[in-house]
């Protein structure tokens, strides 16, 4: 059982048997180095693909790879048939990379077969799944149907990416990079918690501003960021509302969704709810401009040129900030440059307590990508640069300073 005082992190780390297991080893590699006590479980066809003892020697921790002991002595026996409670009740997360789709239609199923399913029938702390299958199992609606489920219930889903299979196929299915797990790992254990009692209210995704009844205008958000904090929020015990302009990602589990699609929407929405809010997160691109008079009819493609009279949105951040209360306000800025000047000019004219900022246009940060570069700039501190990372981890690291804002406002 855990020691008395014992607050060091644990994690289960469950691997199922697919060629993507021997990421494993590097995963447990980057949660032990990151000080986490890590307690290996291998499903017996993980076994084939890499070995207990690589495990072992890795987290210095006993693998487990059976539900039952099988020796002589009767008593280790039945240690052994409650182990399984044990480690559910001693370990903080449950995290499982590989996932297959075998141990994803399981774990949506309650079926209990070998030691990593059953236990995970007795825990009851946070779940993050990592699947990596073929592209076609991962696209059946088996699997589809069973990750909805999972997903309804609250697990957490990292991944997969696209690209190259062991199988020869080229599309999705590939396990996420082992750092990109282990981020969202420190992203679910980090400051639980620490949010309860909380309100925070989050715009995220683009809005769409319409020009006829089949064009608008928008942009290239794809509100992972927003979508990403909200989650995080969420598993640190706030209560989290979240106004979302039109995107194609899963809602997060414990969320209340308000869908919106344009800029007025999501300003009704916003102010509609500011009242109850202790936290006012700004994370959606809101259109700047929208048709002045959108045709009531699609309008026709012709060879002459089309001119669209344009006229400003409500901001939505300023007029929170004018009446912002005792809540803390954080707004974003995505800018192509003189990023740190920008990102004060707006904390000062918007009356923020923070202001989140990323250059836009570069590779493999920002608008649709996975990861993000940002600075922190806060009122009476210096910039707070947060280097790039999964949006999970960005995500937990803006909530560590808004949950350290808080508790200044409640001293």
């Amino acid at each position: 059982m855990r020691p008395e005082g014992d607050r060091t992190p644990r994690v289960i780390l469950g691997i199922g048997g697919g060629i993507a297991a021997y990421k494993s080893a590097e995963l447990a590699r980057l949660l032990v180095q990151r000080g986490y006590r890590v307690q290996p479980v291998m499903t017996a066809a993980a076994t084939q693909f890499i070995t207990p003892l690589a495990l072992a020697s890795l987290t210095h921790t006993k693998v487990i790879t059976n539900l039952f002991a099988g020796q002589a002595d009767p008593s280790s026996v039945l240690s052994s048939a409650i182990e399984h409670i044990d480690v559910a009740l001693e370990n903080d997360l449950l995290v499982v990379a590989p996932a297959t789709a075998d141990l994803l239609a399981q774990f949506a199923h309650g079926l209990a077969g070998d030691f990593l399913t059953t236990m995970h029938l007795a825990f009851t702390g946070p779940v993050l799944l990592a699947p990596a299958m073929n592209t076609n199992m991962w696209n059946h609606a088996a699997t589809q149907a069973n990750l909805k489920l999972l997903r309804e219930r609250g697990y957490s889903i990292v991944g997969p990416d696209a690209g190259d299979l062991a199988c020869g196929m080229v599309g999705a299915g590939r396990l996420a990079e082992p750092l990109e797990i282990a981020d969202a790992v420190t992203a679910q254990l980090q400051g639980r918690g620490d949010l309860a009692g909380e309100t925070i209210l989050i715009t995220a995704g683009p809005t769409q501003e319409a020009i006829d009844p089949v064009r608008t205008i928008t942009n290239r958000s794809s509100g992972k960021m927003g979508y990403a904090i909200a989650a995080n929020a969420a598993l640190r015990g706030a209560k989290v509302i979240l106004v979302s302009g039109p995107v194609a990602i899963a809602a997060p589990p414990k969320v209340e969704m308000v869908r919106v699609e344009s800029a007025e929407e999501m300003k009704n929405a916003v102010l509609g709810r500011l009242e109850a809010a202790s936290v006012f997160i700004s994370v959606a691109a809101v259109a700047d401009y929208r048709p002045s008079k959108p045709a009531n009819r699609k309008l026709k493609k012709t060879s002459a040129l089309l001119s669209i009279e344009l006229e400003p949105t409500s901001d939505i951040l300023a007029e929170v900030g004018k009446i912002k209360g005792s809540r803390v306000v954080i707004g974003f800025a995505a800018e192509t440059e003189n990023l740190l000047a920008e990102a004060r000019r707006k904390l000062e004219a918007k009356n923020c307590d923070m202001v989140v900022a990323n250059l836009v246009g570069q590779s493999g940060t920002g608008f649709e990508s996975d990861e993000n570069e940002v600075l922190l700039v806060r009122r009476g501190g210096d910039p707070v640069a947060i280097a790039k990372a999964a949006k999970a981890t960005i995500a937990a690291a803006i909530l560590d300073q808004i949950a350290n804002l808080r508790l200044s406002a409640r001293r």
